[in-house]
């Protein structure tokens, strides 16, 4: 006799797959169904460039409001205090976005979601870690040009190499991540077909 009411062995439930999340013509290239694309280097800096240009207000806005409340007479005139809120205006802006839907507007025009490892939004901890992390686009040149002195074009031909170099690492990345993506445990994702 059978019994009706005898459970039937189930499928695991399947899991929804993450908006980043891809399986068609946008996945990279070997990658098992459902993996993430990722973004091409070409878009990236597309983004990045567009980010620059936003963030020239931001900035501009949080460098007069400091030069407002301190009375700043001189662009000398507590520079250090300056650098220091201009660096957490910075970090609290990407942070925001990153923890509050993986994109900044930049990401969102180039279509590119900021997600942890396991394709998860970030938390803040790991956003914090990825801003300060990604300062090592500029921070090593800067050191060099420091401790030699270089001053003019030599400075600048540094600090381009050096971009261009951490730019270009990500070709040699397993998943074609950049270094601090890397290090933060932080993946760039391809939203194309959203």
């Amino acid at each position: 006799m059978t019994d009706s009411a005898t459970p039937q062995p189930s499928k695991p439930p399947r899991s929804q797959p993450f908006a980043g999340q891809t399986s068609g013509p946008n996945a990279s290239p070997g990658s098992a169904p459902g993996s993430y694309a990722v973004p091409t280097l070409r878009r990236r800096l597309l983004s990045m460039v567009y980010e620059s240009l936003l963030l020239f207000g931001v900035l501009f806005l949080a460098g007069y409001l400091f030069s407002a409340l301190t009375q700043q007479r001189s662009g000398l005139m507590y520079r250090h205090a300056m650098q220091t809120w201009l660096f957490l205006v910075l970090g609290a802006y990407f942070v925001w976005f990153w923890t509050h839907g993986g994109q900044t507007l930049a990401m969102k025009t180039w279509k590119i979601r900021l997600v942890d490892a396991h394709g998860q939004p970030l938390r803040v901890g790991r956003a914090i870690m990825r801003y300060v992390l990604a300062w090592l686009w500029v921070l090593p040149a800067m050191a060099i040009d420091w401790a030699f002195g270089l001053t003019g074009w030599s400075s600048v031909a540094l600090l381009a190499g050096w971009i261009v170099l951490w730019a270009l690492a990500m070709r040699v990345m397993p998943d074609h991540q950049f270094v601090h993506d890397r290090l933060a445990g932080t993946r760039l994702v391809s939203i194309l077909d959203k």
